[in-house]
């Protein structure tokens, strides 16, 4: 039981509110740039920065340009980046061949970064959402999204990465057994210090709308994801998932979104203790830049307070379009 507090005026709450310092002194969680992996879009091209309309401040950038974002990221401290390819629609196909090609856009931005930027962790998304002529994370027979079908091919992307020299693979996919499947394969291969962080408990839901224009998968999508991607209405399916991925081999495990979820995370943390990311992903990124835009909101203390409580609700790090404004700020 926590003790009893000494009532007013000896108890003065206000006191260690008083000034900048005693407030960053008896803070109960921090922030700093070491919390954060920057998601980055990659497109064909050289010298090409492209802006996402729907994500204002974001861009899609060539291999080379994604380099430079990767040294950036690394002298802002920021540890890792998060690449996502646009694919065109040329490379959308009913195979998804694309996805296991050890020259796709993914794996040649591996390469480059790791050759020039070695000392930041790169972590790619395992999904055929990108490579499908429908949009959709995994095959599609007789217009249901297959599991097992899927997970071999899921298989093949990620040893793909993991070849060109990934750190962290992140399946994004939400098929049953992927990452007992991931694993074995990546032991099996020799590729014995490649990380997963699962994307365990991902939702279906509204706020992707943005990152599907991003990577031009707004177009190709054929109904919706409401099969594989859990329902919001559900915390303890949650737990489930996430205790499946942890004992599969995840090393560390994901909620996303990410502030409509707080409670998953929260939950996820206490029941398991294992590693926690949360992704404030597209559409609450545009949110905040949208009402910033409009003169609604400040744009700098919205960012500091929406990535604050991912800490606070108990996660060690999130992914997050802001990560170098954020580390740019600390710094």
């Amino acid at each position: 039981m926590r003790p009893t507090q000494a009532p007013f005026p000896a108890t003065r709450l206000r006191r260690t509110r008083q000034s900048p310092a005693i407030r960053d002194m008896v803070a109960e969680n921090t922030l700093t740039a070491a919390d954060l992996i920057w998601p980055v879009f990659v497109r064909d091209g050289e010298g090409v920065e492209e802006p996402v309309p729907s994500m204002p401040g974001v861009l899609r950038r060539s291999v080379d340009r994604v380099v430079e974002a990767a040294r950036e990221a690394a002298d802002l401290g920021i540890p890792a980046i998060c690449l996502f390819p646009y694919t065109s629609a040329a490379q959308r196909t009913a195979d998804c061949a694309e996805a296991w090609n050890p020259d796709n856009l993914s794996n040649r931005a591996t390469r480059a970064i790791k050759a020039a930027v070695p000392e930041i962790a790169v972590m790619t998304d395992v999904a055929l959402d990108p490579y499908s002529d429908t949009g959709h994370d995994g095959f599609v027979e007789d217009g249901q999204i297959v599991n097992d079908a899927t997970v071999e091919a899921l298989v093949k992307q990620a040893l793909a990465q993991a070849e060109a020299g990934v750190d962290i693979i992140g399946p994004s996919d939400m098929m049953d057994g992927r990452i007992g499947a991931i694993r074995a394969a990546l032991e099996a291969g020799g590729h014995h210090n490649v990380m997963i962080m699962s994307y365990a408990a991902k939702y279906a839901s509204a706020f992707y709308g943005p990152f599907r224009d991003a990577v031009g998968a707004s177009d190709a999508l054929k109904g919706d994801k409401k099969t594989y991607q859990m329902n919001p209405a559900n915390t303890d399916e949650a737990l489930r998932l996430i205790e499946r991925d942890l004992s599969e081999g995840a090393d560390m495990l994901m909620v996303k979104p990410g502030m409509p979820y707080l409670d998953i995370c929260r939950r996820a943390k206490e029941a398991f203790g294992a590693p926690t990311f949360a992704y404030q992903v597209s559409g609450e990124y545009a949110m905040i830049m949208a009402a910033a835009q409009n003169g609604w909101i400040d744009e700098e203390r919205a960012m500091l307070e929406s990535l604050m409580c991912f800490k606070r609700a108990g996660c060690d790090g999130v992914l997050s379009y802001f990560a170098p404004a954020l580390a740019r700020h600390l710094s």
